[in-house]
């Protein structure tokens, strides 16, 4: 089994990374400036054409989209949220992901069983909209969305799309005082995609299992 994941260097990723790798899978890993893993930058589409061509004719079976910001953590509706935030979030929150699921999208379709793995969040949900954080839940319900036609769309092809709230997680985005720890969250996660199929493609869970209200 081969597994990529989006910014791997670092919290839930790293975690994700060390998770798979010790069930034995073959992981590769991106982060946009680490010696370590594979250069990609998940908002620039040249960056997505170079991975794409490092990675051809390679058959990836799950592709986990990771990678994601949180810039607006107490910002105020008064004189906060600038437009160029904005921006910045829905290009890596957003078009990141779908960028990256269109260039690797020709490796997930050399597997027997490809799978997509959106991170997502709680956060995204509108029947759960407690207020603040404005970019980072419409960001995040842009994902869920985006997995969700997705979903519709490539199940033809036999690719199976999840959407996955993390949990609260104890990370430098999630803070100190989270409930669960990055290695809980990761090997709920790596159970989550392990069980996806186009029988449950197109769901939002969390990682412990539980389906989500959208």
């Amino acid at each position: 089994m081969q597994v990529l994941i989006t910014g791997a260097n670092r919290g839930i990723g790293a975690a994700l990374d060390n998770a798979f790798a010790a069930r034995g899978v073959s992981v590769l890993g991106t982060a946009r400036d680490h010696r370590n893993y594979l250069p990609l930058e998940v908002t620039d589409p040249a960056s997505h054409s170079a991975l794409a061509e490092r990675l051809k004719g390679q058959a990836i079976d799950a592709l986990v989209c990771n990678a994601g910001i949180y810039p607006d953590k107490g910002q105020t509706l008064d004189d906060g949220y600038p437009a160029d935030m904005w921006a910045q979030t829905f290009a890596v929150n957003g078009t990141g992901v779908f960028l990256t699921v269109q260039a690797l999208l020709p490796n997930l379709l050399l597997s027997d069983k490809p799978r997509i793995a959106i991170i997502s969040s709680q956060m995204a949900s509108q029947t759960r909209a407690p207020g603040g954080s404005y970019i980072y839940r419409a960001s995040k319900a842009a994902a869920l969305n985006l997995g969700r036609n997705l979903a519709a769309d490539l199940k033809p092809r036999g690719v199976a799309v999840g959407i996955y709230h993390p949990g609260w997680v104890r990370t430098d985005m999630g803070g100190s005082t989270a409930d669960i720890t990055v290695d809980e969250a990761a090997q709920g996660l790596v159970e989550r995609i392990d069980a996806l199929s186009i029988g449950t493609t197109g769901c939002f869970e969390t990682w412990d299992g539980r389906a989500h209200p959208y």
